[in-house]
């Protein structure tokens, strides 16, 4: 069909219908449908021609034409669409380069295949101008709750219209076993929203542990004033969960306001998240504190944090231990998740062991190095000697300061110790420059002989190679694969060389080396002197 007259204004009342029924622009469906109409005129007059629709928005009136583009002489490449200056003359009064020569065509006669691609154009566009939309609105609620209602289920997830478009609840998202019919109302939480081509792109959650926090926010008030802050959340969906939170008001208790009136408020929350049980625990910034707070309902008896690994250890009674790691570990499991800290839990007995066997090892290495008694050794270590080296090079006043030594005794052990070292040391070197460590690396500062060992047997024999080096390849490191935490060992781990000291000595075999100029090392570190 031709666009006549009589079906002007329909093209703009169609228009009109098509953007109030997807709530877009109307002037969105008009271009839509010149591109459509200029498709269908170039398969009538030729593709390789640049025929452009105009439709007027007042009047309905289509207006067909064909554009030339004023080119360089030797950038013609399509003489149906381009003419050079000279060929424009003929047009154009004073033609330049980029103008444009518009003839008006006869409009098109649309056959049914022409017709039925128009639509499609049509469709399309309308489409993509939808999702858009769809985009725009739900951008900015990312991380809020929304209220849907089912449209159906596509294998295992969750179709749901929200109004403007519609969402998708996967089926890992989902708590439990819980299922939906259609046209059941449903709430969740928007985990994502993202462009796509196809399908959705608003993604729900209910597992989420922000979903819980965000119910919490809905019933309490405090916490949406900002009174009470919720600091962590950890969620087993559908089983248990742990919250912790705190209150920037002395007057408000922050568990008993999240509790509320004999539960109501958290009840609240359970019931949405189908039973789940939920502890709501103080936070605090002391971390043993707070690890104690997250371990309830089971009693602690000593918290050991160690820092470097991340690392917690958590000493129960014996009777508490099975309480504390809970069903299937469920309970040491939410409160690492709560502290971002990898808990071991032992009871007092298997830490009273371990303490014994800590004890008969460093007693037994007194005893031989410096050719003691038995008794005498146990003095040492209970007055906290770990090694030889605190022994040897301690201030004599410390050794003194133990019942029965005098100032002969003091010092004879700390001659032993002090020969024992060197020995040691020697032999150590021996062995070093034995494997190939050469002397750019024994005169290196900072390493000593048992390090040069160390490093000679893992093929670190030169400066260069020292230089080489990574600081976590020195003192070692933890690196977190599939959600768990894996140690990296150091070569100079056992020598409790720290992060910071082995990055130290790199950098300073690397200046050495010219490889760093150090004027640039200095300049940030000054900055951060000044920032703190």
């Amino acid at each position: 069909m031709a666009i006549t007259s009589a079906n002007q204004l329909e093209l703009l009342q169609t228009a009109e219908a098509v953007a109030r029924e997807k709530m877009i622009d109307p002037d969105l469906v008009i271009q839509a449908m010149e591109e459509s109409l200029a498709r269908a005129a170039k398969s009538r007059y030729g593709s390789e021609l640049d025929i452009r629709v105009k439709i007027d928005r007042k009047t309905g009136r289509a207006t067909f034409a064909r554009i030339r583009t004023v080119v360089e002489d030797e950038a013609v490449e399509n003489h149906h669409a381009q003419l050079t200056v000279a060929q424009a003359k003929s047009h154009l009064k004073d033609p330049k380069i980029g103008d444009e020569v518009i003839d008006e065509v006869p409009p098109v006669d649309l056959g049914r295949i022409a017709a039925q691609s128009a639509k499609q154009v049509i469709l399309q566009k309308v489409r993509e101008a939808e999702r858009d939309r769809q985009y725009e609105e739900f951008k900015d609620r990312k991380g809020t709750i929304i209220n849907g209602q089912v449209k159906r289920e596509e294998y295992g997830n969750i179709i749901v219209d929200i109004g403007r478009g519609e969402a998708i609840l996967r089926r890992n998202e989902k708590i439990g076993r819980e299922s939906y019919r259609p046209n059941d109302r449903i709430r969740a939480y928007i985990k994502d929203v993202r462009r796509e081509a196809r399908g959705p792109q608003v993604f729900l959650s209910r597992t989420d542990p922000q979903f819980m926090a965000e119910l919490f926010k809905m019933e309490v008030p405090e916490i949406y004033d900002g009174i009470i802050e919720i600091k962590a959340v950890a969620r087993d969906p559908g089983s248990r969960a742990k919250i912790a939170v705190i209150s920037y008001d002395n007057s408000i208790d922050p568990v008993g306001a999240c509790v509320g009136m004999r539960g109501s408020r958290v009840q609240a929350v359970v019931n949405e998240l189908q039973g789940e049980k939920i502890d709501i625990i103080p936070w605090n910034q002391d971390q043993a504190t707070f690890l104690v707070n997250a371990l309830q309902p089971a009693e602690v008896s000593k918290v050991v944090i160690d820092d470097d690994a991340g690392k917690i250890e958590v000493v129960v009674p014996d009777e508490q231990l099975s309480l504390a790691i809970g069903r299937r570990g469920q309970n040491v499991r939410l409160a690492s998740q709560l502290t971002g800290l990898d808990i071991d839990i032992m009871t007092e007995a298997d830490e009273s062991a371990r303490r014994q066997a800590e004890f008969t090892e460093r007693t037994n290495l007194f005893m031989e190095t410096l050719d003691i008694d038995e008794m005498m050794a146990q003095l040492l270590v209970s007055e906290g000697f770990t090694n030889l080296e605190e022994v040897a090079y301690v201030d004599t006043d410390e050794l003194l300061s133990i019942d029965g030594f005098d100032e002969g005794t003091a010092a004879e052990l700390q001659m032993r110790a002090r020969d024992h070292l060197e020995a040691a040391n020697r032999k150590a070197m021996e062995a070093a420059l034995a494997l190939g460590v050469e002397e750019s690396l024994v005169n290196f500062e900072g390493l000593t002989p048992q390090m040069l060992e160390a490093l000679g047997k893992d093929g670190i024999k030169t400066l260069e190679d020292f230089a080489t080096c990574a600081d976590w390849e020195l003192a070692g490191g933890w690196t977190t694969e599939n959600g768990q935490r894996k140690k990296d060992e150091g070569v100079l781990e056992k020598f409790d060389v720290s992060l910071e000291e082995a990055q130290h000595l790199v950098m300073t075999a690397r200046v050495m080396l010219g490889w760093v100029d150090p004027t640039e090392l200095a300049g940030p570190a000054d900055d951060e002197e000044a920032e703190a």
